[in-house]
This record gives C-alpha cells, sequence and structure tokens, in this order.
C-alpha cells in the first residue's frame, strides 16, 4: 500500500512538472502570439513517408510486409484531435497490413486518448494495431490509455509480446514501456521476451542497441519529434536531444530501427522537419 502511494505521489510531481514545462514552452508563447503560433503550425500538411527496408533475418513468411507507424501526436492544448484524426486519415489510405503506434498519444491528459485509438483501429489493417505508451502518456493515467486501447481494440503491449499470424505463420510484436536510459531500455526489452522478437516497439530509440544485440531484425521508436528543427536537405541533422537515433532508417548488423519525425508537437514550430506518418515495406534480404 505505501509503495503505491509513493509512485501515485511522484506520478502527480512529474505531471505537475509537466504541466509548467507545456506552459512554458507551448500554451504560454502561443497564447502570447494570440493562438497565431499554433494556427500557423497547424496549417502545415502531414507527410507520408515511405520507407524501403529490408533484413537477412526477416522472416520470410512476412516478406512485403506494409507496417503504418505513427507517433507522437500529443494530443493537448496544442494539437487538436482533429489534427490527429487527419493523421489516421492519411495513413489509413495507405492501406498498411499492420499499425505500430510508438506512443504520446496525449500530451499530458487522457481526454482524447479514446477517440484516436478508436480511429487507429479503425484504420482496419489486417494484422490489427498494436501500441505502447510514451512518457506523456504515462503522466497521468497510464492505466486508463491502456484500459482505451484494448477497448477500441488495439493490442497494447507493456513489456510483453504478441504473435500475429498471417497464412499460418507467425510474426512475434514486443513492445515495451518507456524508460528515459539505455540500460533501462535493454532490461524491458528482455523482460519483453525480445529475443524471440520479429518487431520490437519502444517510444524511445534508445532501446535498439539491445534489440540489435538479440537480432531483432526491426524496431520501431519515436519520441524525438525529429527534433522538429533540421536542415533542409540533411533531415538527420537537426536539434534531436537523442545524438546517435533522431530520425529516419538505420542499420546496425541484421537489425533495423526506424524512428518517426511524429505527427504532434511539444512546442509549436518545425522547421524544415514536417509531421508525418510512415509506411514501412520490409523484405527479407539475401544472407544469413
Amino acid at each position: 500500500m505505501a509503495r503505491k502511494i509513493r509512485q501515485s505521489r511522484r506520478r502527480q510531481a512529474r505531471y505537475r512538472r509537466a504541466r509548467i514545462r507545456s506552459f512554458v514552452f507551448t500554451t504560454g508563447p502561443d497564447r502570447l502570439s494570440g493562438g497565431r503560433i499554433a494556427r500557423r503550425h497547424l496549417a502545415d500538411g502531414i507527410r507520408v513517408r515511405a520507407i524501403e527496408a529490408s533484413s537477412p533475418v526477416w522472416p520470410e513468411g512476412f516478406d512485403g510486409l506494409r507496417i503504418g507507424h505513427v507517433s507522437d501526436f500529443h494530443l493537448g492544448e496544442l494539437i487538436p484531435l482533429d489534427r490527429g484524426l487527419e493523421a489516421v486519415r492519411r495513413l489509413a489510405e495507405q492501406e498498411p497490413d499492420f499499425v505500430a503506434c510508438t506512443g504520446d498519444v496525449v500530451d499530458l491528459h487522457h481526454d482524447l486518448a479514446g477517440p484516436l485509438l478508436e480511429a487507429l483501429a479503425g484504420v482496419e489493417a489486417p494484422l490489427g494495431t498494436a501500441l505502447v505508451l510514451g512518457n506523456h502518456d504515462e503522466l497521468h493515467c497510464p492505466d486508463t490509455i491502456m484500459r482505451l486501447a484494448a477497448d477500441a481494440g488495439v493490442m497494447a503491449l507493456h513489456d510483453d509480446a504478441a504473435a500475429i499470424r498471417r497464412r499460418g505463420e507467425e510474426l512475434i510484436v514486443a513492445g515495451i514501456g518507456w524508460s528515459r536510459s539505455t540500460e533501462g531500455c535493454g532490461r524491458r526489452v528482455d523482460v519483453a521476451g525480445g529475443s524471440e522478437a520479429d518487431v520490437l516497439l519502444s517510444h524511445s530509440p534508445k532501446a535498439f542497441g539491445r534489440a540489435a544485440e538479440l537480432g531483432i531484425p526491426l524496431t520501431l521508436a519515436g519520441h524525438t519529434h525529429g527534433g522538429q528543427i533540421a536542415m533542409k536537405r540533411r533531415r538527420r541533422v537537426n536539434s534531436a536531444p537523442v545524438r546517435r537515433y533522431r530520425a529516419g532508417l538505420y542499420e546496425r548488423g541484421a537489425s533495423r530501427l526506424h524512428v518517426t519525425a511524429g505527427v504532434g508537437a511539444w512546442f509549436p514550430l518545425r522547421l524544415n522537419c514536417p509531421a508525418e506518418v510512415a509506411v514501412i515495406t520490409m523484405r527479407k534480404s539475401p544472407g544469413s
């Protein structure tokens, strides 16, 4: 009982700090501009990014699988529900086989999560939709978001794994909860049974180190927003705080990582780094 009380108090303290940061970096500047910053931000389009990737250890039975990857909606005062639903519509138009959301559905409060999760389930990808939570999802009531996901028909993963099946073949999808450190992410990957996984969903790209050690063919992550500010012709040169894996596709041995720049924002500015939904076509390449 005492442990639950301490955890609740720590969560409340994190939530208060997050509200202060949101006011300083997001809502405060927007209000001072009379809402012009947010309107300009929302006027920018959402890009559909097509990505081809391959790995010699990708399951042959899922060669050519098309995965819709979305992340970092940050629904709240800056990003309205309509913006999130627009991104889901853009993704649905691509008719992916499987949809993966790598967290931060909401910015601070879970109020808007339900309709967005229902829309994600409504994409009607033949192999379903899976979700892991991000650090913002865990600020207010992560259990509620997990329940809303399950109610909508979205497979919510938290340090565990599930099998999806097609034509008698299995693809193991593992998903981990939020951790700030590389070591913490690695421990969660192990708990989730990463050694058996074909796809790993992690909000933080820092999980890729352990995923590559285990030979997981594909890891999907978000969190960085691609820095939100990037060089015009060199998207990977950006202001993301994560130095090694900022945005795009990375390779390490037989393992691949895709980091999406995401749909939303936590401050109202994107420069040469548009909001995006990604569709990854994953293939088995020659080799052992």
